[in-house]
Formats: structure tokens, C-alpha cells, sequence
């Protein structure tokens, strides 16, 4: 843990140092929060680490419901129950609060979710390359690691969700992803 700790300290001591090199940007300065962040997940012992097949990263989880059912294959399709979210303040704890000026911040913002959808299980193909698959990374990789009926929070990384460029709306570059991810069914 006092190596974790260390770790995560020293990241962001160089962040500092590096940041007083150059003027940041607000680019740079939400791309810091959202490492600083996810490395501290990093050094969280309730969470476990998943290397990418890409080879481009690896995402955290925990596990908040334990299923019994089969894992998929790259190649297949499943269903699932998600809310995916991010924070524009990862420093501030609460999801909605009162700034200064009296008006109501909402913190945590869900960028999608099948709760939305009458909790409609979504499908998609696990391989993001497929046709009609489209998924990010960092999410194809968890579901090749979960068993039907596991309910995971699930970290992913700017660079294993939709890295330096966004998904072109809500979701702004180096933006690190929170899903609750439930897999339902392998569709065959």
C-alpha cells in the first residue's frame, strides 16, 4: 500500500513539475485531473487491474455482483445493463452541490445509460472493429473478462476510451470513463 501510495505521489509530483515547464491549457489541465484520478483507482486495493489485448493500456474494476454464467469470446455478441459517467471535478466527492454563487453544480454527469431506456439490455459485439461493434476499448475489454451475471464498475483510461480526439459531443478529450456494466446474455 505505502508503494501504491508513493507511486500515485510521485505521479503526481511529476505532474507538477512538468506543468510549471509551459502554460497549461484547460486541455492539459482535464487531461491531468483525469490521469491524477485514475491513478489513484490505480493504487485502489478494492479495485483490480485488466491489461487491454491491444496492448494500448489496461482498465480497473470491482466487482459488485458476482455471476456464475459463461464468459464470451472476441467474436461475440452480448447484452448488457450499463450507465456510463464521468466527473468535471474529480476532486470534489459529491455529484451535485451548490457552488459558490448559489447555483446548483451537477458534478457527475451520465452520458448514457439503459435505465434511459426502460433498462432495455443494449447489444453489441465484444470486438470493437466489428460491424455494428463500435465499442470503445476499455469496455470490450471488460466484458471479455466477465461472467453472465457479473456487475462490475469498471475505469477506463482516456487512451482506452475515446482518447485525445472525444466522441465528438459530451465526452471531451482525455476524459477518464466510469460504466456500471452488467452482462446479461451471450447472444448466439
Amino acid at each position: 500500500m505505502k508503494k501504491q501510495l508513493s507511486l500515485v505521489f510521485s505521479f503526481c509530483a511529476c505532474m507538477l513539475f512538468a506543468a510549471c515547464d509551459k502554460t497549461e491549457t484547460f486541455d492539459d489541465q482535464w487531461k491531468n485531473a483525469n490521469e491524477a484520478q485514475f491513478a489513484l483507482i490505480t493504487a485502489n486495493s478494492e479495485y483490480t487491474r485488466i491489461n487491454s489485448a491491444s496492448t494500448a493500456g489496461y482498465i480497473m474494476y470491482k466487482e459488485l455482483k458476482s455471476g456464475d454464467g459463461e464468459t464470451p469470446y472476441f467474436t461475440d455478441k452480448v447484452k448488457v445493463l450499463y450507465t456510463g459517467w464521468f466527473k468535471y471535478d474529480w476532486l470534489e466527492e459529491r455529484d451535485t452541490y451548490t457552488d459558490n454563487q448559489g447555483q446548483t453544480v451537477i458534478n457527475k454527469y451520465i452520458f448514457d445509460s439503459t435505465k434511459n431506456r426502460n433498462d432495455n439490455p443494449s447489444t453489441f459485439a465484444i470486438n470493437p472493429k466489428a460491424t455494428g461493434g463500435g465499442l470503445i476499448d476499455g469496455f470490450s475489454t471488460a466484458l471479455q473478462h466477465m461472467q453472465v451475471g457479473d456487475k462490475w464498475e469498471i475505469w477506463i483510461p482516456w487512451n482506452l476510451g475515446y482518447g485525445s480526439a472525444g466522441n465528438g459531443g459530451d465526452i471531451k478529450p482525455y476524459t477518464t470513463l466510469v460504466f456500471e456494466v452488467e452482462l446479461v446474455s451471450i447472444v448466439r
